[in-house]
């Protein structure tokens, strides 16, 4: 007989665990000069906008806006200069000289919107590589730094964890993380290594099994072996992955470069031609001049600037108000052209926390489930193994009672062992309270076939008990699938460190048939890799440390906001706040109606650009029409892309059109 628990607060004890999310948005931004640059020069243009709206004399209005081109401008104006001491130009002295160029001529508000457009740019840029160079040295701090070295006369010396070789032997105290990549040679113990293999629960550690740098001991002392030097052991493996994948994508960014570079030395040298040759004919300086900065002033990128940013950003406030944090506008269209989504298991399809499945009691049992489920909670009530809280909370979520133990211990490896009532009741892995073979054998093993986790219980000695453990799928999983499939024309990848077993039933659940089971993370990163060869643009979805490394390998990777790790939260290009799975198909679906929009924007920014460019060159553009035409086209696009603002926008998106 099984009877099958359901947990109805597990719900609203995930609502109510914090949120990271703003602590982490929030960490060091103020304190980069990029950041308060645009923030003062953005504070200044606002000033000089309200003066100039409220009538307030020119030169308060035009005192502010040049204080906002000082503020804003000299950075890159002077990055710009360096850049022509290499012989180098690029956009950003382009459009301080055009801002320059605008106040010479009276149209000071366009150059200091051209200012506050590229301060916001690199101050975003800084933000996100100091997260990065952050997030990295973060990871190092996950394996300790010192570790209890063994010497050949059994003295116990503590030494830094990177001078450990390997042959070395350390011992791991209970509760400590364990200093380097080895093997087991004595002791017993429970390992919490999800940050390494994603595993939900802990994995019990005998003589002979492996150990991670980094994982945490449970309840026993351990042993071990180092088998790798630091240099080598996976959690070192994985900072190099996420660096190198990160210089992966830095490089995808130089064609933007070249087009910037030939761009750049295209419209100089066009406004110096304006410029220059019409006084060799004998035009008067000031026609000329103004020529000049006519052509400048049309001819700027600006227009073409907000026909791509009000749809993207518009689309990140959008999602940002529903639940999804996406960290740049180029992260946006990145978005628009995911064709394959991956989703790790622990944390992502699943809440990350065990839970009681339901108990098979054995012939031997006297008592029924829930006589049972009582006498395992006042077993466990003083355990802090996750498996034991679970079955505390499972009894607490029945309405049950128990009496309190008269004797508790834990026994690594094993499990527990506690007097209750006068009864000794055990409760531990079916290696160390089974014999092989006979009924109870067979519950356990159908137990780990359906995908749960088994644990013995017996009462004085004999079996009354298997209790079956898993972690429990998020509700809106099996709908975010079916939805995804719809927005990508591709069925999801399940990615996940964890035993086929347990990936399987999990798969089954939300409907996902490619399953990749027991990756460590450079695995996880080689099946991104390959989906990526047969030309997929892979969005990954996971929230561990041991994902980081796909994350950063993926063409758009998500991290889960509420359960991910600090690294994972760093290394990902978008965050899901709420840990809602269903705003994974809706901020793809968004982000394509955005690149749908821009596509619209640049063709009336470039049909504006082109005409005014024309008009300038062969015939007598006036300087007011130029700069309405300019404006005007802003306007459009402007207009045009936030129209995404509207919350109908995500109600589109989360109804499957894309």
């Amino acid at each position: 007989m099984t009877t099958e628990l359901r947990v109805p607060g597990a719900a609203a004890a995930q609502e109510a665990r914090p949120s990271r999310v703003a602590a982490w948005w929030r960490s060091g931004a103020g304190s980069l000069p990029e950041v308060r640059w645009a923030v003062a020069a953005t504070a200044l243009f606002a000033a000089g906008g309200v003066g100039q709206l409220a009538g307030a004399p020119a030169w308060v209005w035009w005192g502010l806006y040049l204080a906002c081109y000082a503020a804003g401008g000299w950075e890159p104006g002077l990055s710009g200069l360096r850049a022509l001491r290499d012989r180098t130009l690029d956009v950003d002295l382009l459009m301080v000289a055009a801002a320059i160029g605008a106040a010479a001529i009276g149209q000071v508000f366009d150059g200091a919107l051209l200012i506050i457009i590229f301060a916001t740019s690199g101050a975003l840029e800084a933000v996100a590589t100091k997260r990065t160079e952050d997030s990295v040295r973060g990871l190092l701090d996950l394996a300790p730094e010192r570790a209890t070295r063994l010497t050949a006369a059994g003295d116990e010396e503590i030494v830094d964890a990177a001078v450990l070789e390997v042959g070395d032997i350390i011992l791991v105290r209970p509760g400590e993380r364990i200093g380097g990549d080895g093997q087991v040679v004595a002791g017993s113990s429970d390992v919490d290594q999800a940050n390494i293999t994603g595993e939900s629960l802990p994995v019990d550690k005998r003589p002979g099994d492996e150990v991670f740098a980094g994982t945490l001991n449970g309840v026993g002392a351990l042993r071990v072996r180092v088998t790798r030097p630091a240099a080598a052991t996976v959690i070192a493996r994985i900072v190099a992955m996420v660096e190198q994948a990160g210089a992966t994508k830095a490089r995808t960014q130089l064609f933007i470069e070249k087009v910037e570079q030939r761009y750049s030395v295209a419209m100089v040298a066009a406004t110096l031609a304006l410029f220059a040759l019409p006084l060799l004919w004998g035009v008067p300086l000031q026609d000329s001049l103004l020529r000049a900065m006519t052509f400048m002033i049309v001819a700027s990128p600006c227009a073409v600037v907000l026909a791509t940013m009000p749809p993207l950003l518009a689309a990140i406030a959008t999602a940002g108000r529903n639940g999804v944090l996406v960290k740049s506008a180029v992260v946006m269209e990145q978005l628009a052209t995911v064709t394959q989504v991956a989703f790790d298991k622990t944390g992502t399809l699943t809440e990350g926390r065990p839970y009681l499945a339901g108990i098979h009691p054995l012939p031997a049992a006297t008592e029924g489930a829930d006589g049972l489920l009582a006498l395992a909670a006042a077993a466990e009530e003083g355990s802090e193994h996750p498996l034991g809280r679970a079955v505390v909370q499972a009894a607490r979520e029945a309405g049950l009672t128990w009496p309190g133990a008269e004797s508790f211990e834990s026994v690594p490896g094993a499990g527990v062992r506690a007097r209750v009532g006068g009864r000794l009741v055990e409760i531990g892995s079916p290696t160390a309270l089974l014999e092989t073979g006979g009924e109870p054998a067979a519950v356990v093993a159908a137990c780990e076939d359906g995908g749960h986790s088994a644990v013995v219980m017996r009462v004085d000695g004999v079996p009354v008990a298997v209790l079956a453990l898993a972690d429990r799928t998020r509700p809106a999983a099996a709908g975010a699938v079916t939805h995804l499939e719809a927005v990508t024309g591709a069925t999801p990848v399940l990615l996940t460190g964890d035993n086929p077993r347990v990936a399987g039933r999990v798969a089954a659940q939300v409907g996902i048939t490619d399953v990749r089971a027991g990756l460590l993370p450079e695995h996880k990163v080689a099946a991104v890799r390959e989906l990526q060869e047969r030309g997929a643009r892979v969005a990954l979805v996971g929230d561990g440390v041991n994902d980081a490394p796909a994350l950063a390998t993926a063409h758009t990777g998500i991290a889960m906001g509420r359960a991910g790790s600090d690294l994972a939260l760093d290394t990902a290009d978008a965050v899901i706040t709420r840990d809602e799975l269903a705003a994974v198909p809706a901020v793809i679906a968004l982000a394509r109606r955005a690149r749908r929009l821009v596509v619209a924007n640049l063709a009336i920014a470039g049909t504006f650009i082109a005409v005014l460019v024309a008009w300038d060159l062969f015939g007598e553009l006036p300087l007011p029409l130029g700069v309405a035409g300019h404006e005007g086209s802003t306007v459009i696009v402007g207009l045009n892309g936030l129209r995404l603002l509207r919350d109908a926008a995500w109600r589109r998106a989360s109804g499957g059109l894309s």
